[in-house]
């Protein structure tokens, strides 16, 4: 387990060494760090070692000579500028699309600017009085529709303009993603030995093949790849994205999926009224489409939590492991058409508690 243990230590370097570099630079625009930085402590240092394609970065919170709390995001790595740089532009161009303005809105950009061999993007936070999973039900479920037929709507009041949009984002069609959910199967199969799941990834592999032209027949629209309490803030009724670089033209389904299994651990009670939603007020094809994105979304946490056991130890490793296997068991009943048990949830609830560091406890309190 040495490989794990170099990951974490690799990352504190890494902090030390950026943030030793960073502060005079910050200090020279007027801002001060905070204290407690959440963003980087806790597993912030397994996302980083598993998702090195988006670059390196710190994410940071900082009051200005004001005492304006803002987020900042600093790199000194390419493919971290590179990102930062892409979330700029498609926050730009998000502003522009009518689909954004009638629900969406950005945090305001406070600066963007690069010195030292930083690259460095800070926006103002957006406070809420309530974090949205603390909202009543009726609510989540008002402010979670609407969103979702927002991202609808930029299907058709984009379309004049789709050449120069898909210059900005990726796209995904039926053939993109079948291709990346076999590479999901191949790869964790290599590094699990689970005849189980390789199984059950296969089973799910053929459910995605068979349903490809109802993917096709969705694709083509904006949708918020990881949309997610986290990614979002709730003023009134406005909602304020703050993760830009999840923005994609793909299946319109995708961000829902995303959503529907983030709930059906965190609130299952809106998992439910959401499908229930599609179920008795859209076509089957479209519940078949949104059943087909869950699928493909479960493959996908099935592989990130897999490329995570190499790189943790102890009780952190220990708890990957249970992720494994719990989003597998999701997955399973998914394609069953099923839904887990209230106590296989609480079980699995309890266990990740047990099992999470403080410094992640914190962070994940801060994040929602």
């Amino acid at each position: 387990m040495r490989m794990a243990i170099n990951s974490k230590e690799k990352w504190e370097a890494y902090k030390e060494t950026e943030l030793a570099a960073l502060t005079p630079v910050l200090a020279r625009h007027g801002l001060t760090l905070e204290e407690e930085q959440p963003h980087i402590a806790g597993e912030r240092y397994l996302m980083q070692a598993v998702t090195t394609e988006s670059g390196r970065k710190l994410i940071l919170l900082a009051r200005t000579e004001d005492r304006v709390r803002v987020v900042i995001k600093a790199t000194r790595d390419a493919g971290g500028a590179r990102e930062l740089r892409r979330e700029r532009s498609s926050r730009n161009l998000i502003r522009k699309m009518r689909f954004a303005y009638e629900v969406f809105h950005t945090p305001e950009e406070i600066a963007f600017f690069s010195e030292d061999g930083f690259t460095v993007s800070i926006q103002r936070f957006i406070d809420q009085a309530s974090p949205f999973l603390n909202r009543p039900l009726k609510e989540q479920f008002a402010l979670a529709l609407s969103t979702f037929k927002a991202q609808e709507g930029a299907h058709a009041t984009t379309y004049a303009h789709l050449r120069d949009v898909q210059k900005r984002f990726e796209t995904m069609d039926s053939s993109d993603y079948l291709m990346s959910f076999a590479e999901f199967i191949l790869r964790t199969s290599a590094e699990l030995d689970d005849t189980d799941l390789k199984t059950l990834l296969l089973e799910a592999g053929a459910f995605l093949k068979e349903g490809r032209g109802t993917i096709e027949q969705y694709t083509g629209f904006l949708t918020h790849t990881d949309f997610v309490p986290h990614n979002f803030r709730v003023v009134g009724s406005d909602i304020y994205l703050l993760d830009h670089s999840s923005i994609r033209f793909g299946n319109k389904h995708e961000g829902w999926a995303r959503f529907l299994n983030f709930m059906a651990l965190y609130n299952p009670e809106l998992e439910q009224a959401l499908t229930d939603y599609v179920r008795l007020n859209r076509s089957q094809e479209e519940l078949r489409s949104l059943t087909l994105m869950r699928v493909y979304r479960l493959g996908e946490i099935i592989w990130y939590y897999t490329r995570t056991l190499a790189k943790s130890t102890g009780d952190l490793h220990t708890l990957n492991r249970a992720r494994v296997s719990f989003w597998t068991r999701m997955l399973d009943a998914v394609l069953k058409g099923e839904r887990l048990r209230v106590e296989e949830l609480s079980a699995y609830r309890s266990l990740r508690d047990s099992l999470r560091s403080e410094d992640e406890k914190r962070r994940q309190k801060d994040l929602h």
